[in-house]
């Protein structure tokens, strides 16, 4: 089975976004190799302002070839083709995802998707690239309520940036 794998950028602070959405202060380290990330996923799964922002910020075309699936009870699926949209999560539509797919699934972005997915113990890890940056406000990576849940770190590396990128198991 697939592996659910939430994966972030966010600031020293804490914040994935910042007071109003802003990812402008996202470093892109050299080093750093997009493409062989984007190559371990063929799913991309993502709350409805996510998409928004992926698309405003990279464009449709950068998720070309990927199943783009979005969580909105708001997006209507004539006006967005090739995109899945689902209402409502649940445990079966993400056994679905996962058996659907010949990679790993990139829970891409946003807290309170990330919430509620591991409040249901469906995220097997959390990647996060954290940016040497102080926001001092914003979006949380990890929204109220939540839950206490124990990770295990899996790998880690810095780069010379200052990003140190840490992937951890959930336990």
């Amino acid at each position: 089975m697939k592996k659910v794998r939430y994966g972030v950028a966010m600031s020293l602070d804490g914040y994935i976004a910042g007071p109003n959405g802003e990812a402008d202060w996202i470093v892109n380290d050299p080093e750093f190799n997009f493409a062989a990330l984007w190559a371990q996923f063929d799913t991309l799964l993502m709350g409805r302002r996510t998409y928004d922002a992926a698309v405003s910020r990279l464009g449709e075309s950068s998720m070309k070839g990927m199943k783009v699936v979005v969580v909105s009870r708001t997006l209507r699926r004539e006006d967005h083709p090739g995109v899945t949209i689902l209402s409502e999560l649940n445990r079966e539509s993400i056994q679905t995802l996962r058996a659907q797919s010949s990679k790993d699934i990139w829970l891409f972005g946003g807290g309170e998707l990330f919430t509620h997915l591991l409040a249901m113990k469906e995220v097997d890890t959390v990647e996060v690239s954290v940016i040497p940056v102080l926001l001092g406000g914003g979006i949380k990576i990890l929204p109220p309520p939540f839950q206490l849940t124990r990770l295990k770190l899996a790998t880690h590396k810095i780069y010379p940036s200052g990003t140190l990128w840490l992937a951890y198991d959930i336990q």
